[in-house]
């Protein structure tokens, strides 16, 4: 929601605002009398929450500084019309009992941006999950969807973003001599929409990239134009892929190439290595906390071409064995370590710390004003003891 692709910050405030207004008034937080409450990406409403539910502890969970995340800051009106609402994200996320963050290099980023809240408010990681029970189903039998087989598949998922940087795949591979590319193919996948410009601009940065390397490349959007591409046509796009094809092609890989640096957890990863794929990343962000180097994939520098050029080529050379016995390390810690069961369990341990606790009620019901506003839908959670406000919306960069 924004206003002529603009004020989209503002226009999520507004339509929470609405949304708070209109549980408080029909009375339904006090039918459910819930213990606790989660708040999900905007912290806005935590206050009017206090206001109107001042004895129930709340959890927000921030997935980023929306500060950090704002563009077109070299524009000095935009860096004023920024400036209330940086000012309202840390104000307002100080209102939490508790704040969890989605990995522990957030976590530093959150403390290190507002360190007056990191005095008054602890920060907690709590990983964002995988489906580890559908991949045990997709397992069975799962064979015979397997694509591009007979080829050594070197993968990148990614949305079309600069800062995903997936120019590194592109210039990793041109930097392996040609003969040991023989029989491989760079799939670089991911989001695409046609109607941002960005997406639109980089896909033709990276098309002029391959060529300027010597790489011949092919656009698609199906599998049935993809799998039709001939051998001498090493570098394949395929724009906006369906869930399934995803699978399909992370089953294939030899490698997955995951370039973003800094990235603030990183689900692809995960999903690579349950599906028993290797995963060369950057080594930094969140993909270091969930890849270890040298056992479930590796972890490098994403200014050293060359070092990830060296990383594909091991790989390539790897025995099915080999790939295997990483496959499996890969697909066990992820099912250890970042299945729904864990993520579950990490947030009922701080529910229950803050639900045991008496939360500060004093003089909270001065402190609301117009900017007030709940981020989320209203909904009953797991045991029926606390309700969960989850924000939804299309646009998790709220500028």
């Amino acid at each position: 929601m924004s206003i002529l692709s603009r004020l989209t910050i503002l226009c999520a405030i507004l339509r929470h605002v609405h949304l708070l207004i209109h549980i408080a008034l029909t009375g339904e937080l006090q039918a459910l009398r819930p213990r606790a409450f989660i708040v999900d990406q905007l912290s806005a409403g935590l206050p009017f929450m206090r206001y109107i539910a001042p004895s129930s502890p709340i959890l927000f969970y921030c997935h980023f500084p929306d500060l950090l995340l704002a563009q077109g800051r070299e524009s000095a009106l935009k860096r004023l019309y920024r400036r209330p609402f940086d000012w309202l994200e840390e104000w307002t996320m100080g209102f939490a009992s508790a704040v969890a963050v989605n990995s522990g290099f957030t976590k530093g980023v959150v403390n290190n941006t507002w360190p007056n809240l990191k005095k008054r408010t602890e920060t907690k990681a709590v990983y964002p999950c995988v489906d580890t029970e559908a991949k045990e189903k997709e397992d069975v039998g799962s064979d015979g969807d397997v694509p591009f087989k007979g080829e050594k598949i070197i993968l990148s998922i990614n949305r079309f973003e600069r800062k995903k940087d997936i120019g590194l795949a592109i210039k990793a591979f041109a930097a392996i001599p040609e003969a040991e590319r023989k029989g491989c193919r760079l799939i670089l996948a991911g989001g695409y929409d046609p109607r941002v410009a960005e997406n639109v601009q980089y896909h033709s940065e990276l098309e002029a990239l391959a060529s300027s390397h010597g790489l011949e490349h092919l656009t698609t959007k199906t599998l049935i134009t993809a799998l039709s591409a001939p051998p001498t046509v090493p570098v394949l796009f395929l724009l906006s892929i369906p869930n399934s094809l995803k699978a399909s092609l992370l089953r294939s890989a030899r490698i997955l190439l995951y370039t973003p640096a800094n990235e603030h957890f990183g689900i692809v990863p995960l999903e690579a290595m349950l599906a028993r794929t290797p995963v060369l990343a950057a080594d930094s962000g969140g993909p270091v906390e969930t890849i270890v180097d040298g056992e479930t994939g590796w972890l490098r520098s994403p200014k050293d071409v060359d070092a990830w050029a060296d990383v594909v080529r091991s790989a390539l050379k790897l025995s099915d064995a080999e790939v295997q016995k990483m496959g499996d390390k890969g697909a066990a810690r992820v099912k250890e370590l970042f299945g729904r069961e864990q993520m579950a369990k990490r947030f009922d341990e701080i529910l229950v710390d803050i639900v045991s606790k008496k939360p500060p009620v004093s003089a909270m019901r001065t402190v609301v004003n117009a900017a007030g506003v709940l981020v989320a839908q209203n909904s009953a959670v797991s045991r029926g003891y606390y309700c969960r406000c989850q924000m939804h919306s299309t646009d998790t960069n709220l500028q």
